[in-house]
């Protein structure tokens, strides 16, 4: 009978997703918010030397989230490490159908429904001092295209472009996004806020984890704009 390989999740994405399939981790990030599971340290800040100890069969990284470095000392130890990379909607069925052929499940791509028409313009901050927003490509900035949200700044030669507060209170925006992660936006910082435009409060982790999560973040952040 066959077993799940062993498998050490560096990708808060990835571990929900393993999760979803049944796969349980042997040890992800803090930052994968699953206090049962063993965790090696931050998505940048890996413990190396617990995760070769683990004797994993698969270490899964991702192409932006964790650093060169921590891939390539996994790579030295003679550790197996797949690299993910979702920057877009469309990537999610090649990355996670790769995935999922590498733990032995059964893929199903999600069922994300028709693009919407644009109609909104939305300031959508990730950080503050300095401020910063999501850019192209970015899996953040693909979601809200397809509901319907073309997002200020994403044209700028960044991913994550820093913002002056006076370039973004000229930008006429219709709503600021706030997405409770990076940055843990709450009520806290509605009137800050509000001088760039209406403001609307998001889950952080419908926004941009991907993967298990995404059909329903869709269905969720589509009601909740549908409002707006």
């Amino acid at each position: 009978m066959s077993t799940s390989p062993r498998v050490v999740s560096l990708v808060p994405s990835v571990t929900e997703s393993l999760l979803a399939w049944g796969v349980v981790p042997a040890a992800c990030t803090r930052f994968c918010e699953q206090p049962d599971l063993r965790h090696v340290g931050g998505t940048k800040d890996p413990d190396v030397d617990a995760i070769v100890e683990l004797a994993p069969d698969l270490v899964v990284v991702d192409r932006e989230e964790n650093r060169i470095e921590d891939h390539d000392a996994l790579v030295a130890a003679g550790v197996e490490v797949e690299v993910v990379h979702v920057a877009d909607l469309s990537d999610i069925s090649r990355e996670m159908g790769r995935l999922a052929e590498r733990v032995g499940v059964t893929f199903e791509a999600p069922r994300l429904g028709p693009d919407l028409a644009p109609r909104l313009t939305a300031f959508v901050p990730i950080w503050r001092r300095p401020w910063m927003s999501i850019g192209a490509p970015t899996y953040g900035t693909s979601l809200l295209a397809h509901l319907g949200v073309r997002v200020a700044f994403a044209d700028r030669d960044a991913t994550y472009p820093t913002l002056e507060e006076d370039e973004i209170l000229e930008a006429g925006v219709d709503v600021v996004l706030a997405p409770t992660e990076p940055y843990p936006f709450t009520e806290r910082h509605r009137e800050m806020l509000g001088r760039f435009g209406p403001v609307e409060f998001v889950d952080g982790q419908d926004l941009f984890w991907w993967g298990a999560r995404s059909a329903g973040a869709v269905d969720r952040l589509r009601d909740q704009l549908a409002s707006i």
